[in-house]
Order: C-alpha cells, then sequence, then structure tokens
C-alpha cells in the first residue's frame, strides 16, 4: 500500500474543505426550501451523501499513513478517537433530522408546528454540528504531520511502549 503523495493529499484536503463548506451552507440554508418538500428531500439526500464520503476520505487519510501501516492502528484510534466518534454521531443525527423534516413539512410545507422532542433533536444536531467541523478540520490538517508518514524515533518509542 503507498502513502498519499503531495498532491494527493492536497486534493483530498481541499474535497473534505468542499464538503465541509457544503454542509454548512446545507445546514444554514435548508430552511428556504420549505416550500418544496421534493428540493429539500433532494438536498438532504446530498447532504447525506458528502457526509458520508467526507467520512470515507478521513478514513482513507488514516489507512495511507505510515503508522497504520507499521500496525499502531490503537495510536491512531487515540490520537482520532474523538474525531472518528463525533463523524458518526453526526451523520445519524444528520440522516435522523432529515427524515423528521421531511416527515413534518411534506404535508404541510410552510406550517412552523416543530414537536418538543423534535427541537431537542434539532438542538443537539445543530450543537455536534459545530464540534464536527472543528474535528473533521483539525483532524484534515494533523494527518499531515510528517511523524504519520515516514519511520522515525517516535514511532519507534510507540513499538517500544506497546
Amino acid at each position: 500500500m503507498s502513502f498519499l503523495t503531495q498532491k494527493q493529499y492536497a486534493f483530498t484536503l481541499f474535497l473534505q474543505h468542499i464538503l465541509l463548506l457544503f454542509d454548512v451552507c446545507a445546514n444554514s440554508f435548508s430552511t428556504f426550501l420549505r416550500s418544496n418538500p421534493t428540493n429539500l428531500l433532494i438536498l438532504f439526500i446530498i447532504q447525506d451523501f458528502c457526509l458520508i464520503v467526507a467520512f470515507s476520505i478521513l478514513l482513507i487519510n488514516i489507512f495511507a499513513t505510515y503508522v497504520f501501516q507499521a500496525g499502531l492502528i490503537k495510536l491512531l484510534f487515540v490520537k482520532f478517537r474523538m474525531t472518528l466518534i463525533i463523524c458518526v454521531i453526526y451523520i445519524i443525527l444528520s440522516i435522523s433530522l432529515h427524515c423528521w423534516h421531511v416527515k413534518i413539512h411534506y404535508t404541510s410545507p410552510l406550517s412552523d408546528f416543530w414537536p418538543t422532542t423534535y427541537h431537542c433533536l434539532y438542538s443537539l444536531h445543530k450543537t455536534t454540528a459545530v464540534l464536527y467541523y472543528y474535528l473533521s478540520r483539525r483532524t484534515s490538517l494533523r494527518i499531515s504531520d510528517p511523524r504519520f508518514h515516514k519511520g522515525s524515533n517516535w514511532i519507534q518509542k510507540q513499538f517500544s511502549l506497546n
């Protein structure tokens, strides 16, 4: 298995940032599509697909490190555990919120009645979104650390600790 070259990493970094920007925009402006539930459904499907692609790219970047190939998977998991957990939680919350949002607004698109549990899910989703944006960006930049991509004394120390 080969490592990501600098151009490949730059491309994946750019793609991750574009996907994050799309997610921010979709979360911010999806309210404007309430009047047309079909377009809203299409936007949510595209947004959820992009979240899964962004998570896949993150995993590919992690799997392409020397540390992963050297067998120090536990070290990578410890370093990026919070990001991986928040990404999965955010994807689940997004899909749940989108399904519920379409269900509420499909019959009466311009109704402003939201059940209390929907408000709770909405708030939890937006709070998790902030964590997701921060951790995804930080991890996409940290994974480029040269320590993860070549043999060094740091990796030898990690082998001796395990």
